[in-house]
């Protein structure tokens, strides 16, 4: 984020966040087009940070990117499903229409995202763990050529989140 709240703790201009299995990074500089965009960050890495160490003058950072190297990536399409209603019983109220309880976000597609290579030989009787997001299994109608991944389960629980606001945690 180019400009960043003050509780943003990833990578920024002048901020230094850690790569998963490798070092600290800091964001130096962006270059923007004739548009406005962001196409580079101009970054340094802190080689004495390798693959969790302490650096030796003892700071610390508050953020640790996941990434993929994006020239050995392979592109995918992701399905990432949810509630499929918006309430915990849709046929516990006086509606007669359960259907109007219908999550209109219970599946988000995302197409082209990066995934590591040895996903490529994926199968759908096999479980993979992306990290942060939960857990994914090839669809059926996945193909070398266009492969698809589902969310089976998902490492954060929406509803949680929403009974602790109803009941006032």
């Amino acid at each position: 984020m180019e400009n960043p709240p003050k509780e943003f703790f990833r990578l920024a201009p002048g901020r230094e966040v850690r790569l998963r299995y490798a070092y600290f990074m800091k964001c130096n500089r962006l270059v923007k087009d004739k548009n406005g965009e962001i196409t580079e960050l101009h970054c340094t890495y802190d080689p004495q940070t390798r693959g969790g160490n302490t650096p030796p003058d003892g700071r610390k950072v508050k953020a640790t990117i996941h990434w993929v190297s994006a020239p050995h990536a392979i592109d995918a399409e992701v399905r990432l499903y949810d509630r499929l209603f918006m309430v915990e019983n849709p046929l516990a109220g006086k509606e007669e229409d359960f259907t109007r309880y219908l999550n209109p976000q219970s599946m988000e597609v995302l197409k082209s995202c990066k995934l590591e290579p040895c996903l490529a030989e994926a199968t759908a009787d096999k479980r993979y763990q992306f990290e942060r997001l939960g857990y994914f299994c090839a669809d059926l109608d996945s193909k070398p050529q266009q492969l698809i991944f589902n969310r089976a389960v998902s490492l954060r629980d929406q509803w949680t989140k929403v009974g602790k606001i109803v009941s006032g945690q």
